[in-house]
């Protein structure tokens, strides 16, 4: 009984001094980083992207049109992302977007934009990853996943704390199912507009459906790829889809080619941008 007593004293005795150690260490251990807070009003945007973010083919046949840009346009008949969000649209956005691009091309994009140090990025790539001219051209999943890992990461190591929106891949099959129906359209895909989906507009044999299938099929692992990395990153929204999801119709495409958005679909997409980018929470 006394040597327990003993051990229990000696204990009491002990703790007292030792008992700080650990409290004392834990206040020395490194407290978890608090997630980055999402900015619903960024004050400076960048947009990234291809002939869609360029405007090509609203105003003029075959020229961009940058003023009617869902992201930086300068259109108060388009109201776009930039112009909605702030104060000098004009001077405190930048189209670095390139018709014709591809994801390969989005790391350049990137090291051309982040010399502005833009509060928000804006990225709409991956139609010209699917259309080529033959199925066999398309962009690799794993190189259009590299490369936009790499674009993410070299944005996020020049300029931590930079929002980034990302839109779906739009659904390319919608868009052969609404323009087919106007002749004029056809006729403009036949000078190679997008083949791998809108070529052969009419035909509709087990080949080319095969083919439209396969194209649908790229598409959607590129808007996987595109929600999977975007989400790793705390200031990386990705648009849940809408872009992809949104059924476009005649109205919404170019009068010239029935492929790229018109004025009104231009409109449509820095709606749904403006939302997106404004939501309290994330969407999809």
């Amino acid at each position: 009984m006394a040597a327990v007593v003993a051990a229990t004293l000696l204990g009491g005795v002990t703790g007292c001094g030792i008992g700080d150690e650990p409290s004392e260490r834990a206040s020395h251990r490194p407290r978890p980083r608090p997630t980055p807070v999402w900015d619903t009003s960024p004050e400076s945007i960048a947009a990234l992207g291809d002939s869609v973010t360029r405007g090509f083919d609203a105003c003029l046949v075959l020229s961009d049109c940058p003023e009617v840009s869902w992201s930086t346009g300068t259109d108060p008949k388009v109201g776009s992302l930039a112009g909605r969000l702030l104060k000098d649209p004009a001077g405190d956005s930048w189209n670095y977007a390139r018709t014709g691009a591809r994801m390969a091309d989005l790391p350049g994009q990137v090291r051309r934009a982040v010399g502005h140090r833009p509060e928000l990025v804006t990225v709409m790539l991956g139609s010209n990853d699917a259309c080529r001219d033959t199925t066999d051209l398309m962009t690799p999943v794993s190189s259009f996943r590299s490369d936009f890992r790499q674009s993410l990461r070299s944005l996020r190591r020049a300029l931590p704390k930079t929002q980034v929106f990302v839109t779906s891949v739009p659904d390319l099959k919608r868009v052969w199912s609404e323009g087919r129906r106007n002749p004029l359209g056809k006729q403009v895909w036949q000078l190679g507009i997008c083949a791998s989906m809108l070529g052969q507009p009419d035909a509709m044999d087990r080949a080319a459906t095969q083919r439209r299938s396969y194209v649908q099929q790229r598409v959607l692992a590129y808007n996987a790829v595109l929600k999977e990395e975007c989400g790793k990153d705390p200031l990386c929204r990705y648009d849940g889809g809408a872009v992809f999801d949104y059924l476009f119709s005649g109205r919404q495409l170019s009068k010239w080619d029935w492929f790229h958005p018109s004025r009104n679909g231009q409109r449509v997409l820095a709606e749904m941008a403006y939302r997106a980018v404004t939501a309290k929470k994330p969407v999809g």
